[in-house]
């Protein structure tokens, strides 16, 4: 494995209109998704456009997911990649892990017969080499440090194991991130507010102030490289959906 730099990547530098200093981000995190976990489906369904699902289980399948693969998918929240996962591994072959205990409780209904662990992304409650798949749908935004959270996947994968991670970045046309700003930014938002809680609209804000400020993709294929994954890969869809794969060395 490359030696890591003592170094932290943080996706996205402080953002003091939610949190004055890094050390409040997971407890405001934590706390905003406990108290929209029961409208998150509805605000996604306003996101994707009905798009979302299809995505998710061609991804999977892209990064190699099989029957009888074991998963990890970090980050679950109401089971939106799990539910996928488990389609094509098998239920009892996937885990998801989140450190929202409101998310857990929504998976639990949404996806029967999976395991699931409350439990931060960057510490991962598992022996090494373990999974053969680790997804993250839309949420590498939220963790601490990028070179600490890939590096424990890592150990976490077993030898040729895979990593995906699927996110949404700012546009590298002008005139497309003026319509996301707009589209995520202002009206998602609006109609988050609408269609569920005042805390729906505050999550779905944090949200575009994130994506808006998040490091360029090519600083997260670095870190993915920096801690020892190989076949570092990018594929972008609509200018703005990333989806990141890697693999653990083979041996």
């Amino acid at each position: 494995m490359t030696n890591v730099s003592p170094e932290k990547v943080p996706p996205h530098p402080v953002l003091a209109e939610w949190y004055q200093e890094a050390a409040g981000r997971q407890g405001f995190v934590q706390s905003l998704f406990d108290r929209t976990a029961p409208y998150y489906d509805r605000i996604n369904a306003i996101f994707s456009l009905g798009s979302g699902r299809w995505f998710r289980r061609s991804m999977l399948r892209q990064a190699g997911l099989k029957t009888g693969h074991r998963v990890l998918d970090i980050a679950t929240g109401t089971g939106l990649v799990a539910r996928e996962a488990a389609g094509i591994a098998g239920a009892d072959n996937v885990i998801g892990l989140d450190m929202s205990a409101g998310m857990l409780a929504v998976c639990r209904r949404n996806v029967p017969g999976i395991s699931l662990v409350q439990a931060d992304a960057q510490w991962l409650p598992f022996a090494d080499g373990q999974f053969d798949l680790l997804s993250m749908g839309y949420a590498l935004r939220h963790v601490a440090d990028l070179r600490e959270t890939f590096a424990a996947w890592l150990r976490a994968l077993r030898p040729g194991g895979c990593v995906l991670v699927l996110e949404i970045g700012r546009a590298r046309s002008a005139f497309v991130q003026t319509v996301l700003r707009i589209y995520l930014g202002r009206i998602v938002p609006l109609l988050s507010g609408v269609a569920a809680t005042r805390d729906s609209r505050t999550l779905m804000e944090y949200y575009w102030d994130t994506i808006a400020e998040c490091v360029p993709p090519e600083e997260i294929m670095r870190a993915l490289q920096e801690v020892g994954f190989e076949d570092v890969r990018k594929r972008t869809y609509f200018g703005v959906f990333h989806a990141y794969t890697g693999r653990a060395p083979d041996h």
